[in-house]
């Protein structure tokens, strides 16, 4: 006789990040609005992290989905949407790291900026397909600390201790995320789990449907895959 599947009396929510060791996953349980964050650790393999039992309701990633050619120079509608929304100083950064990654495909050091982020972005590429987009979501830290600025740019550059308190000051509102925000993670960045900790946010706004688009009207690639960041 088959085992029976019992549904989970609440949803699984994920956010992966880019990080040296593979990819920085942060899980929580929702129920209504319950939200209960566990704690984060790395995973290898990004399907590891994304397609795993029981599975993810939603799992918001800080990786450029579709459009990959556009995406170097960050000329995709949801880019130009995002630094629109954002002010041009903060979220420049993202898309100047990956065409850097991406256009210097000599560097192959895995504990290098470049080294790791070329075979991030190189993973998402070759897993992500249309129809795991029906769970995975390209997402944006600034963009989710933006909302939970009400609508508004942050004063301060992320990467600094000014923007980064700044952030940790918004996020702590959440109940909860000071489990993924204190973790000890190796090879993981303070940033880093501020930023998994904001995606997560992201998340379970997206399960809750509360979730907006960028742009409001989402492209789609040759490949079928939309186009899009969610905030």
């Amino acid at each position: 006789m088959p085992a029976i599947q019992r549904e989970l009396p609440y949803k699984l929510v994920g956010s992966v990040v880019p990080s040296p060791g593979g990819w920085l996953l942060a899980s929580a349980k929702l129920r209504g609005a319950t939200f209960v964050p566990d704690f984060p650790h790395v995973t290898e393999e990004l399907t590891d992290a994304i397609l795993r039992r029981p599975p993810f309701a939603v799992v918001a990633i800080d990786v450029p989905i579709g459009g990959q050619k556009d995406a170097l120079t960050g000329s995709r509608a949801c880019d130009v949407g995002a630094r629109e929304l954002l002010g041009v100083s903060v979220p420049e950064a993202r898309w100047k790291h990956l065409a850097f990654a991406m256009a210097h495909a000599g560097s192959t050091s895995p504990t290098s900026e470049t080294g790791y982020l070329r075979a991030r972005y190189r993973e998402v590429a070759d897993v992500i397909a249309p129809y795991i987009q029906r769970t995975v979501c390209e997402c944006l830290p600034e963009l989710s600390f933006y909302q939970l600025n009400g609508e508004r740019p942050l004063a301060h550059p992320a990467d600094t201790d000014e923007g980064y308190d700044e952030r940790r000051d918004l996020l702590s509102k959440v109940p909860g995320i000071a489990r993924i925000l204190d973790a000890t993670e190796p090879g993981v960045s303070r940033l880093g789990l501020l930023e998994a900790g904001a995606l997560l946010w992201t998340a379970r706004r997206i399960a809750s449907r509360a979730a907006k688009r960028v742009p409001s009207l989402p492209e789609w690639d040759e490949h079928g895959l939309r186009i899009e960041i969610l905030r």
